[in-house]
């Protein structure tokens, strides 16, 4: 391997803002600022859209307080896209990064970000154009390959463990059913998070669906009827991605005009349809006077003040180990390794192949969902728990011995 060249590099945030994926910006901003083989640092606003049109800002010289202060803030600082290059836009990128003199390229992101730094970094090979591309993992659905986890899953999942923990109480307080749709297009890990804030052997959620197991409407309906009859109340947690027995989302079924995003997906979080149709087929069948129903929408991965300590200190080591790597190796995508369990967690930083990220998505192992396709198991708890950092304890007093 040649030394490091002498040149620029470009920082992009890409997908699905988080609440940890600018504590990875900072990373790379302060890892950068360590060598002086990157002589400036240009931060593209709107990730590949701003890099096309050459809408750059400064980012090498950031105060200390300002960077401390992105890296407690979510969503994405630079400003994202939803773009999905094909070669031709990468050909685009390619020559502004020719023009600018650009051979570091540190992108933040999931799978199509990690197929974007590919694409780019093999034009460049074929040209002979020394480039350093490196993605660093980012995604609240944690389905990116290789990684045993993503920055900004452990902070959204402790988000959605503490709403569904007060959701919990809530019912408690004025029972009925509570149905509560989850972000999760194809994997279930957030949605299984809700879980993790269970204290009590009649905590809610009571019922968890995942979009890797199908669920009927009839088996939805008396799992949820059978809860009911047992504690007179039941939350239920569902997957944004449920499907019914046949494959088929159910999003799919009940919205009869289908938005698409620039990757051909169903528009899931933007609509509270889901919530409805199932809170009208629970009323309808079961004869359930009160029932309810909330999409959690975008709240669920830029919610200010609540980070996981654990996710923003993984995030932020990710964004300063591509800066790292990038001295020495010419590209790759940086994965967390866990060394520590449970009281003991503890994780390391490698690198894998961008191909080896790249486009596609891994699912929950099945040894996470519970034999009936309605919950989790204590392998999943054990696993996402020290993710979220800890979550809060809470009390009830109803359940105390009557006098």
């Amino acid at each position: 391997m040649t030394s490091a060249p002498k040149a620029n590099a470009v920082v992009g945030q890409s997908g699905g803002p988080t609440g940890v994926i600018n504590a990875s910006l900072a990373g790379v901003i302060e890892e950068v600022c360590k060598h002086n083989e990157i002589e400036n640092l240009y931060g593209a606003v709107h990730a590949v859209d701003g890099i096309v049109n050459g809408n750059f800002v400064d980012l090498k010289n950031i105060s200390i307080q300002d960077l401390e202060g992105i890296a407690s803030c979510p969503s994405a600082a630079l400003g994202s896209s939803r773009s999905k290059p094909d070669k031709e836009f990468c050909a685009k990128i390619f020559d502004v990064f020719k023009e600018r003199n650009v051979r570091y390229f540190f992108y933040i992101g999931g799978n199509d970000s990690a197929n974007t730094a590919h694409i780019v970094n093999v034009m460049a090979a074929e040209v002979g154009y020394e480039m350093r591309a490196f993605h660093i993992p980012k995604t609240i659905d944690n389905d990116l390959l290789v990684t045993d986890h993503c920055p900004g899953y452990g902070t959204a999942a402790k988000f959605v463990a503490c709403a569904v923990m007060g959701d919990d109480l809530d019912n408690r307080a004025l029972p009925g059913v509570k149905i509560d749709v989850i972000m999760g297009r194809h994997a279930g890990y957030l949605t299984a998070a809700t879980a993790l804030g269970k204290q009590r052997d009649d905590d809610g959620p009571h019922l968890i669906y995942m979009p890797e197991r199908g669920v009927s409407m009839e088996q939805f309906a008396g799992d949820i009827d059978k809860v009911y009859k047992k504690l007179g109340r039941c939350v239920v947690a569902v997957s944004e991605g449920i499907t019914d027995t046949d494959g088929t989302p159910w999003t799919k079924k009940v919205i009869s005009t289908e938005e698409k995003d620039a990757h051909g997906n169903i528009q899931l979080s933007g609509t509270g349809a889901l919530a409805d149709f199932l809170s009208s087929q629970v009323k309808t069948k079961l004869k359930i006077k009160r029932v309810r129903a909330d999409t959690f929408g975008y709240l669920q991965r830029s919610f200010v003040g609540f980070q996981s300590k654990v996710d923003v200190d993984e995030a932020r080591a990710c964004g300063r180990e591509a800066v790292k790597l990038s001295m020495n190796e010419q590209s790759g995508s940086v994965i967390i390794n866990r060394t520590g369990e449970g009281e003991n967690y503890a994780s390391e930083l490698g690198c894998t192949e961008l191909r080896n990220v790249a486009e596609f998505a891994k699912e929950m192992p099945k040894e996470y969902i519970n034999k009936d396709g309605n919950g989790v198991t204590d392998a999943f708890v054990k696993y996402a728990m020290p993710l979220t950092g800890g979550l809060p304890k809470t009390y009830y007093l109803g359940n105390y011995p009557k006098v």
